[in-house]
């Protein structure tokens, strides 16, 4: 037996212990600090609280509050309050769900999305006012219903027409431009198949 067929198991040992050492250094998982979840925790806590407080004193204001902004504006005529409801109802639907739509952009960082989705829901304000009274089982909404059925006739109604129709617009454009921009890259890969047909040899006209 010769001195290389000797010392190469030695030398192939080796490496394997090294080699063995460097998947223990890459595979240990990174120590976890226990402290710092117990913070985001508590963080999340205590946010799902504020925000709660914040909707129990939204319930107990808001919606009486915005009932009698209403009745100010149609003041017990019934084609004002189908006017104004239709115009809250449309308005302040499609503007938001069309600022969402924009989400989609690839060059928004999320931190954009995040600040366009706060305010896509802020504009939608006089909408969440309208359903906090229709839905609400407190005081404040069943004053603001009262409200709403002597100073503001119709404008209920009119205003979930109002919504409905600017949800079905919406997803009207949204699917009419998706088919349009599937046609038009249907009709570019076409247009590239045609060219490189055109520019193989013997295939000329």
């Amino acid at each position: 037996m010769s001195d290389d067929q000797v010392q190469r198991p030695a030398r192939d040992d080796h490496d394997v212990d090294r080699s063995h050492g460097k998947d223990e250094r890459r595979y240990v998982p990174s120590e976890v600090d226990p402290h710092r979840w117990v913070k985001r925790l508590a963080a999340v806590l205590v946010g799902v609280a504020v925000v709660y407080l914040l909707a129990l004193v939204a319930g107990a204001f808001f919606p009486r509050w915005w009932a009698q902004r209403v009745a100010d504006q149609v003041n017990g005529d019934i084609t004002s309050g189908v006017l104004w409801g239709l115009f809250y109802g449309f308005v302040f639907t499609i503007v938001p769900l069309l600022l969402v739509l924009q989400l989609r952009r690839r060059f928004f960082s999320w931190t954009w999305r995040g600040i366009l989705l706060v305010v896509a829901v802020l504009l939608a304000a006089p909408n969440w006012f309208t359903l906090s009274i229709v839905v609400g089982a407190g005081s404040a909404a069943h004053a603001g219903e009262r409200i709403l059925d002597v100073d503001a006739p119709g404008f209920r109604v009119a205003t979930a027409i109002g919504v409905v129709g600017a949800v079905a617009l919406v997803v009207i454009l949204t699917v009419t431009g998706a088919l349009a921009h599937r046609r038009k890259r249907q009709v570019r890969d076409l247009k590239g198949q045609l060219h490189e047909r055109d520019e193989r040899p013997g295939t000329g006209a």
